[in-house]
């Protein structure tokens, strides 16, 4: 067979479902090439991560004989066949991205269930283990974990093992629950070459366990990273109050850590809330000019 790839989000961060499709594929002996509109498929996928407002859709290919879209942008009941979600993944096809870099999931699921957030709903209010490292890593140096809540999964203790034995550079890019950061799993954490760490204070009402965590595991990090014990994300624009948003960035700041706005529905969010993120997300000016109050955007530095 003939196979198209079309990754509708761009080429920015790479597909991992389309890098797994890719392997299977070549596996049977099929071909498998990017999309372009001069050649005829017997397949062609389509696979979007974001939703319409991220990622607006592009219209279906006409060259070919079957057309499969997948991904959380057309919905949350479509996933991977078991064969081709456990196969190693075509680095190729994103070689500047991949490059001496592996990327993965070693659980999926989250029991949180964030009114925010699609996890819960694609993968389950478990954190289950859905693989071993050594399934989509071979010796790179570094690694991308794209785990949603490790620290939920009953054996994140082992897999927090085998990170640290891989001695690669570590980034756990939906960061870590700080809500369930222990002595022993910091302890964990602390063996592994991490390039950056990121934990999340979401919402105002889980104030004490967020706090909590982030005390201990200020108290327990073996080092800090980058100037900071970690970045904390603070989502706004949701159902928080400015005076809220600035309560946690402040109280991160005063911790010794970094905070990073995120913005819920950024195309329809108030300038206010947009210009919050500019002054924090800027480390030189939010070092500069450490109250927001007296930010003026429109000043030359």
């Amino acid at each position: 067979m003939k196979i198209g790839l079309i990754d509708v989000d761009g080429h920015n961060f790479p597909n991992l479902a389309l890098m797994k499709l890719s392997a299977w594929h070549k596996a049977q002996g099929d071909s498998v090439e990017w999309w372009w509109g001069w050649e005829q498929y017997d397949r062609v996928y389509m696979s979007k991560v974001f939703d319409d407002t991220y990622s607006p859709d592009i219209p279906e290919p006409v060259n070919a004989t079957e057309i499969i879209k997948g991904g959380t942008g057309y919905g949350l009941d479509n996933k991977l066949p078991d064969e081709i979600e456990h196969i190693y993944p075509d680095y190729s096809l994103y070689p500047k991205l991949t490059k001496d870099t592996a990327y993965g999931f070693l659980t999926r699921g989250c029991p949180r269930g964030c009114h925010f957030c699609i996890v819960s709903g694609k993968e389950g209010r478990r954190s289950v283990k859905v693989a071993d490292l050594s399934e989509w890593w071979r010796d790179q140096k570094n690694i991308v974990l794209m785990d949603p809540n490790i620290l939920a999964c009953p054996q994140h203790m082992g897999l927090l093992g085998q990170l640290a034995d891989s001695q690669a550079w570590v980034d756990i890019n939906q960061g870590l629950d700080c809500r369930l950061l222990t002595e022993q799993n910091i302890a964990a954490i602390n063996q592994i070459r991490l390039k950056d760490i990121h934990f999340a204070w979401d919402y105002m009402h889980e104030t004490d366990a967020v706090l909590k965590g982030l005390r201990l595991y200020s108290a327990k990090a073996r080092r800090k990273v980058n100037g900071a014990y970690g970045t904390v994300y603070c989502l706004t624009g949701y159902d928080t109050t400015m005076e809220e948003n600035l309560y946690r960035i402040y109280t991160l700041r005063d911790m010794g850590y970094d905070p990073y706005v995120m913005i819920y529905d950024k195309p329809n969010a108030p300038s206010e809330v947009r210009m919050l993120q500019r002054w924090c997300n800027n480390r030189f000016i939010f070092k500069s000019e450490p109250d927001f109050k007296k930010y003026d955007p429109k000043r030359r530095r």
